[in-house]
């Protein structure tokens, strides 16, 4: 085990995804000591160049994740003690995103695919409108309120292997929010949510493996939303048959 006397070897990876390499650092070993610690500490005392992103340090902002010997995690909530192995860690950027540079991907292709599912408010009313009672034990609400907690860190996608092997998959946040969005009264347009995620890379590309929902630092399910959205469009398809 490692005391606080000694250094963690610490491989972080540096430069662009296709040309970057893994750079080794020597970091001293803190008690309660997170991931996100240790890169800032690198940058901080060993090499200011290091490009990462991080916001607010206490798990609500969702910007820190990176791939921690191998897996997706938040960094700001991951302690060394946990998935140190021996006395290494490998840092690298989240899968499935471009790499900027060092450990900073570019988000643009995460929440294109939230676009592209209809994961945005359809809404009804305007802000001259009463609003609306809704029944916060109904079904459709339940449903809504268990994947409302996602703050868009992209784990889920790093972490989703049909994601690694089909570029077009939407990825199990943007179908989540779908379903979210599709199970809200206040929604207008549910045929348009239904449209956008029955089609090419839509839900039924979904292989349920389960590893958006194994590694949601919120405890959240996609493959639940993913399921409902599949169940959905297949009615839909049938109702639009007959």
């Amino acid at each position: 085990m490692v005391t606080e006397k000694e250094n963690l070897d610490v491989f972080v990876w540096r430069g662009l995804a296709e040309t970057g390499r893994f750079e080794r650092y020597e970091v001293p070993a803190q008690d309660s000591q997170t991931i996100l610690d240790v890169v800032s500490w690198i940058q901080q005392n060993l090499d200011a160049t290091l490009a990462y992103r991080f916001a607010c340090r206490v798990g609500m902002c969702g910007s820190c994740a990176m791939m921690v010997n191998g897996e997706p995690r938040w960094t700001c909530r991951t302690h060394v003690r946990k998935v140190l192995r021996g006395n290494q860690l490998k840092i690298a950027p989240l899968r499935n995103l471009p790499v900027i540079r060092d450990l900073a991907t570019d988000m643009d292709p995460f929440f294109d695919k939230w676009v592209a599912a209809e994961g945005h408010h359809h809404p009804t009313r305007t802000r001259d409108d009463a609003i609306e009672a809704l029944d916060p034990q109904s079904p459709e609400r339940r449903a809504a309120n268990a994947g409302i907690e996602c703050i868009n860190c992209a784990v889920c996608y790093a972490a989703c292997d049909t994601v690694a092997n089909n570029p077009d998959f939407l990825g199990p946040a943007a179908l989540q929010r779908a379903w979210t969005v599709h199970n809200d009264a206040r929604d207008g347009d549910q045929p348009a949510i239904l449209e956008a995620v029955s089609g090419k890379g839509g839900c039924h590309n979904c292989h349920s493996q389960g590893s958006c929902a194994q590694y949601c630092p919120n405890d959240l399910n996609p493959m639940t939303a993913i399921a409902g959205l599949k169940r959905a469009s297949v009615k839909s398809f049938f109702k639009r048959e007959r």
